[in-house]
């Protein structure tokens, strides 16, 4: 199983929409997770439309995003239960705070700081997928992939092509 992670897209806040690579990542992906920052809820819709896709809000999110998602989720894919949340507070202290949010876990992707992250710890994979659009905290733009088989869930950092 596939899954495409992203987070902190803030579209139409510092882009007008994702760039072309992740709209043909996406055809190959099973799911898509999006761990917040959409900042208007047109790119939610238009996910939804293309894959099954579980999100949360983040904290610069509209009154319409906050209103249809939830704070953080557990899904489970194949055997492996991950925790999505945007994060809070200091980039410092990120991977703690998220942590403290889930209970039997395998994974938490988390977003927020914009900083790609991909770490296991304590047994648990902490995945951040970066940001496809916004390079503020980052030096390039990225997304994530997981990688979920029946014995293992992996994550891959992607960097975006800079010639889109």
């Amino acid at each position: 199983m596939k899954i495409l992670v992203i987070s902190d897209t803030h579209i139409p806040r510092v882009a007008d929409d994702l760039p072309a690579e992740i709209y043909k990542a996406i055809e190959t992906s099973d799911m898509i997770l999006h761990a917040g920052d959409f900042v208007e809820i047109e790119l939610l819709q238009k996910l939804k439309s293309l894959r099954p896709t579980v999100a949360v809000y983040g904290n610069m999110d509209s009154t319409a995003l906050r209103s249809t998602l939830n704070e953080k989720e557990v899904i489970t894919a194949k055997d492996f239960r991950i925790g999505l949340i945007h994060g809070y507070g200091s980039p410092a202290d990120l991977m703690a705070t998220v942590k403290k949010e889930f209970r039997n876990v395998d994974a938490v992707v988390f977003g927020h700081s914009h900083a790609p992250t991909n770490i296991v710890n304590d047994g648990i994979l902490f995945f951040n997928p970066g940001s496809p659009t916004d390079r503020i905290f980052a030096k390039s733009n990225t997304y994530g992939m997981l990688d979920v088989t029946d014995k293992n869930i992996s994550g891959r950092i992607i960097t975006i092509n800079a010639s889109r």
